[in-house]
């Protein structure tokens, strides 16, 4: 029974074996029917074999042509007149190849010579034998193949969102617990607190800020993604109010190019700048400095941090827990389509976030 089990789940991680197993099934169904259109004096399950895989071979490349290419790069995309003129164009040169198979191929092993047969250019022209006999054969299996494809992935996604929710509520809460510590709101009340005893002007804007920030993390961020500007806008808020501990012996920077507002894991960003500031700043009694950059374009996504230490400040583990949770995270949405780089020296902390957008 384990050993089955075991089997069902290498057999529904393995898409290499999956796809084998498909292209074999394809094959043992398209011999019965492919003995009722193929003709030959010869051996009829040797004849049938060999014409089979002569249009088995435009068969599989039509599939992955429709379903990693034109489908993901032009359908998807809204580019719906380079679709059309791009499946003509496919169609036509896959029946051609189908048919070139058959005649020049497939009966030169299977007929008996000599005997009549089409030559390249009756073949190219010959559009109504393409149209109603290789066409249907080509595409019925590769529609199977894109039915079967996407009833997988669509599969595939369900059960990463079921894994998701399960992981949700742990990952959040340790997000949450390291990501906008107590003391975070404890020296931002104490700062508002002070501010408010000497009537400073700052008072009603630091209250707005951190109203701001708690809308934020506990009414917004109940999805799996939030938009990148409402990210960056708690990000400045959240900076602002740091900025009140350390008057003006901290430098910060934030630096944004963006083109488009894309959607990434809430509180993502706001993890690795609270702990630039729990672990370089904050421990940090001179100058501190710290640099964020937010790069937007196509497909790409880079956010690098970059903070000064004290040179007495001893970390454990350059991976800090606050880090790990932000991995653990990554990796749940993601897996294996980003980048997390951190990078640490004397008196030196940076960590570089690249997220692969075309994976999502």
């Amino acid at each position: 029974m384990n050993n089955s089990i075991q089997l069902s789940h290498a057999l529904q991680n393995n898409r290499l074996l999956q796809h084998i197993l498909f292209w074999i099934s394809i094959f043992i169904i398209n011999v019965p029917r492919n003995s009722e259109v193929f003709t030959a004096n010869a051996d009829p399950l040797y004849a049938i074999l060999i014409l089979d895989f002569c249009i088995f071979i435009p068969q599989i490349m039509a599939s992955y042509f429709l379903a990693y290419y034109l489908i993901p790069i032009f359908l998807f995309k809204k580019k719906y007149i380079d679709s059309v003129l791009l499946l003509i164009v496919a169609t036509y040169f896959f029946s051609v190849l189908g048919r070139i198979l058959i005649v020049h191929v497939g009966e030169e092993l299977v007929r008996p010579k000599p005997f009549p047969q089409e030559s390249l250019f009756e073949i190219l022209s010959d559009l109504e034998k393409l149209a109603f006999n290789y066409v249907p054969w080509i595409y019925s299996t590769s529609f199977m193949f894109l039915f079967v494809k996407y009833f997988v992935d669509f599969k595939r996604s369900k059960e990463k969102e079921i894994l998701l929710s399960k992981e949700r509520s742990d990952v959040e809460l340790k997000t949450l617990k390291a990501q906008l510590h107590p003391h975070f709101l404890f020296n931002t009340l104490n700062n508002i607190y002070s501010l408010s005893l000497d009537n400073s002007p700052k008072t009603p804007v630091a209250i707005g800020k951190l109203s701001d920030i708690l809308d934020h993390v506990l009414y917004k961020c109940n999805g799996q993604f939030v938009s990148l500007s409402s990210e960056i806008e708690l990000l400045k808020n959240y900076i602002e109010l740091e900025k009140l501990r350390y008057d003006e012996r901290l430098e910060i920077s934030l630096e944004t190019q963006i083109e488009n507002d894309i959607q990434i894991p809430p509180l993502l960003l706001l993890s690795l700048v609270e702990n630039a500031f729990k672990h370089g700043a904050g421990e940090d009694s001179g100058s501190p400095k710290i640099a964020i950059s937010v790069l937007q374009n196509a497909s790409h996504f880079c956010f690098e941090i970059s903070n000064t230490v004290s040179k007495d400040y001893v970390s454990k583990d350059k991976e800090t827990i606050g880090l790990s949770n932000i991995r653990k995270q990554l990796n749940l949405i993601y897996t294996t389509n980003y980048v997390l780089d951190i990078q640490s020296t004397t008196g030196f902390f940076k960590v570089i976030l690249q997220l692969n957008q075309t994976s999502l």
